[in-house]
């Protein structure tokens, strides 16, 4: 994966890793789509209208089984709300902690892909959606 770790999500860590802050893992995180990528330090331009919503998942060794050699993999299908409208050329995702705003957990790249309102669902299949830690 060539995206990353949110510049939030490094503070946080640095943070409960060196100094004893306590951090506390989102009970749900909601994978989000974008037409142009976030980067660490956030922005993007995330998918909007015909339906779209973030896809919750909860938060569990389930849907987010151990990580594998510094990588972590969806457990579980993660899908999106089937399109009513045109979405755009889909180029990236994010892993936030809010439904609609919060914060940028990951991010990474895509294989680009049209989704158009004749588009199924978009999913991603077990194993499809990884963050690498490098």
């Amino acid at each position: 994966m060539a995206g990353g770790k949110s510049d939030y999500l490094e503070q946080k860590l640095l943070d409960a890793v060196l100094g004893g802050a306590t951090f506390t893992s989102p009970a749900t995180v909601h994978v989000a789509l974008y037409t142009s990528s976030p980067s660490d330090s956030g922005g993007g331009t995330e998918v909007a209208g015909g339906s779209y919503a973030r896809a919750a998942v909860t938060n569990n060794s389930t849907n987010w089984p151990a990580a594998v050699a510094g990588a972590k993999s969806n457990g579980t299908a993660i899908s999106f709300p089937k399109p009513t409208g045109d979405w755009g050329t889909v180029v990236a995702f994010g892993i936030h902690d809010h439904p609609t705003a919060g914060n940028l957990l990951y991010w990474g790249p895509l294989v680009a892909q049209v989704v158009a309102s004749t588009s199924p669902a978009p999913t991603f299949e077990v194993g499809d959606l990884t963050v690498t830690e490098a």
